[in-house]
C-alpha cells in the first residue's frame, strides 16, 4: 500500500517568524482579565452540563456572568477613553 502524500506546495506559505509581535502580546495582556473571566464562566457552565444546576450552581453562573460583563464593560470604557479626543469618555 502506498501512502497518500500531498505533493503540491501550500497555497499560503507559513511565515518564517511564527512568534507573536510585541503589539499582539500587549493586546493579549490588555485583554487578559476578560479572557480569565470568560474562562471562569465557561468552567462553571461546564460543571453543570451533565446535571440539573442546583441553586448554588445558578448563583455561581450568575456571579461569573456578572464578573465577565463587568470586566468587558471596564475594558470597553478604557478603550473609549483612550480613543476619545482629550481623554474624555
Amino acid at each position: 500500500m502506498k501512502p497518500i502524500v500531498a505533493r503540491h506546495t501550500p497555497v499560503t506559505p507559513l511565515p518564517v517568524d511564527l512568534e507573536p509581535t510585541d503589539a499582539e502580546l500587549e493586546a493579549i495582556e490588555w485583554e487578559l482579565p476578560l479572557i480569565l473571566a470568560e474562562r471562569d464562566l465557561l468552567d462553571v457552565e461546564i460543571s453543570v452540563l451533565d446535571r440539573m444546576p442546583s441553586e448554588l450552581d445558578e448563583r455561581r453562573i450568575r456571579r461569573a456572568r456578572r464578573k465577565m460583563l463587568a470586566v468587558r464593560r471596564a475594558l470597553t470604557n478604557q478603550a473609549l477613553a483612550v480613543n476619545m479626543p482629550g481623554g474624555a469618555a
